[in-house]
């Protein structure tokens, strides 16, 4: 088996490969693009990648035997999923090896936050100015310390915090408490907790649900002189709002290693003299090079040799290997696993499959689909469809199947029913009607005929005339076009309503739809 190593990784990693004697190992990193893919490619059965090297349509045209690509590293912004998945074609990438340098960029940025230490030392060694006086900084002893996500990074940053001293909390809604707890870490699920520390650091994915997570709403009800730390993802903190908030003096300090667009060179950011930044180095360590390159090596080798495909984020499905009626089924379940997710925003106890008709023979992938849909909401492109059984284990959450001989007055029918941490309980169900169109026919009892796709509103409400209208209004004074409108009723003078809209879905909006007389409860999700 051909394994082409498509950009420069450690050394380490290349001499795994050239020490296995089932492998023909061939770097090609130095290689123009275009002779990679010319002359390489072609013979690969499996390639390792680093970002300098798209998986692109012309990469994917220059396969003929490509099984698997092992991205080394995190990110896989630049190889195209989908189109991998229809060729078969495996997608893994190494996600933990990198933990424990991101980790300790976060500490070394807080640091410098609280000491300047940046700002202390171009002062003497650029400037040659020998004055104590100006660099007073504060101690992380007794300061409170707000983490928001608390996965392999977050709680590692935690566990070093306390080291400090410091006073801990955490909020992250998509874990159990006592993963915080047992370390002696306090969780919160009232954001406003977070909000009101003295230092705040974030280590979530990038998600719809996180993106621009804090902007000028949250930033304003922050203590001043409060000091912002993102070594995780770019666009989780609003880079204008920050702009804003650090040159008014309302943010004290920010450490700031990763952007919404790199490279940064002309970022706002760099103007100002309260701000730590570095160029995306999270994954900057000797150690963790040799790791990524170590764990790609592994992965590369036993994807070639069919043993197994870890950390693998798709699951190649070629148009053989499952019935034709099923494809639209299984993709419709992991939509309505991520919805459920994202209208019930909290940790998931417990999730229970139901399905009747002939989709019952392959409940077992289809209970795959659902806990990638309903785990991406709080993991993002850390869950995929190998570890996703693995994961639900791991954070205590129950996964229950049942196929029902009961007539749903429906050919097939698919159920997701999830339980909260809290109590609440969501079920929705869907179906797949004549040519593969996806509907969701069910949500907690109401019927509808409901596309799932694009931006909605669940607006839950008593049933009374005039609330169409309101809603409308309230849309119209935000300039936002309403694209279908779905209406559920029940016997008990309740109605849902579940709204798609072309344009994004305030915080302001939902507050507004909030505060109508007959509103019982407003939510959403983007699919």
């Amino acid at each position: 088996m051909t394994i082409v190593v498509c950009d420069h990784i450690h050394q380490k990693g290349l001499d795994i490969l050239a020490a296995c004697p089932e492998i023909e190992m061939i770097n090609a990193a130095d290689e123009p693009k275009d002779i990679l893919l010319e002359k390489f490619i072609p013979l690969a059965d499996v390639a390792i990648t680093r970002s300098s090297t798209d998986v692109d349509a012309k990469f994917l045209e220059s396969t003929k035997n490509l099984k698997a690509i092992v991205r080394a590293g995190v990110g896989v912004d630049n190889v195209d999923i989908p189109a991998c998945s229809k060729l078969g074609i495996v997608v893994m990438n190494v996600p933990t090896a990198n933990t424990i340098a991101a980790v300790e960029l976060t500490m070394a940025h807080m640091i410098s936050c609280v000491r300047k230490f940046p700002y202390a030392h171009n002062n003497l060694k650029i400037d040659r100015v020998w004055r104590r006086q100006d660099w007073y900084g504060t101690e992380l002893k007794d300061k409170k310390l707000g983490i928001i996500g608390f996965g392999n990074i977050g709680s590692r940053v935690g566990k070093r915090a306390k080291a400090f001293e410091m006073d801990i909390v955490t909020y992250d809604p998509y874990i159990s408490p006592s993963k915080a707890t047992d370390l002696d870490i306090a969780y919160t699920n009232d954001f406003s907790d977070i909000l009101a520390c003295d230092i705040i650091t974030i280590h979530t994915p990038k998600t719809e649900e996180t993106k621009n997570m804090i902007s000028t709403e949250e930033i304003s009800k922050m203590k001043d002189g409060v000091i912002l730390i993102n070594c995780a993802r770019g666009g989780l903190i609003n880079e204008k709002a920050l702009v804003e908030s650090l040159s008014s003096g309302k943010i004290a300090m920010a450490g700031i290693d990763v952007f919404d667009k790199e490279p940064a060179i002309d970022h706002p950011l760099l103007d100002l003299d309260n701000v730590t930044v570095t160029p995306h180095l999270g994954a900057n360590t000797r150690e963790s090079q040799q790791n990524i390159a170590i764990q790609a090596a592994e992965n590369a080798i036993a994807s070639a040799k069919g043993i197994t495909y870890p950390n693998a984020l798709n699951l190649p499905i070629k148009d053989s290997d499952l019935p034709d009626f099923l494809r639209p089924y299984l993709e419709l379940t992991q939509k309505i696993g991520h919805m459920s997710a994202q209208l019930t925003k909290s940790g998931v106890k417990s999730m229970k499959i139901t399905t009747n008709g002939k989709i019952s023979e392959h409940i077992d992938s289809l209970v795959t689909f659902a806990t990638v849909g309903v785990l991406s909401e709080s993991l993002g492109d850390q869950i995929n469809y190998v570890n996703a059984e693995h994961v639900a284990n791991e954070r205590d959450m129950g996964i229950d199947k049942e196929t029902s001989v009961e007539s749903s007055g429906f050919k097939n029918l698919v159920t997701i029913r999830l339980t909260t941490q809290n109590g609440n309980v969501l079920r929705i169900s869907g179906t797949v009607l004549g040519d593969a169109a996806q509907r969701v026919i069910d949500i907690d009892g109401y019927t509808l005929d409901l596309e799932p796709k694009g931006r909605l509103i669940l607006f839950k409400n008593n049933d009374e005339p005039g609330v169409i209208a309101d809603v409308g209004r309230i849309m119209a004074d935000h300039d936002i076009n309403i694209s279908d409108f779905r209406l559920g009723r029940d016997n008990k003078g309740q109605a849902l309503a579940v709204v798609r809209v072309d344009s994004d879905i305030t915080k302001e909006l939902m507050s507004e739809l909030e505060q109508l007389n007959a509103c019982i409860s407003v939510r959403s999700a983007i699919i």
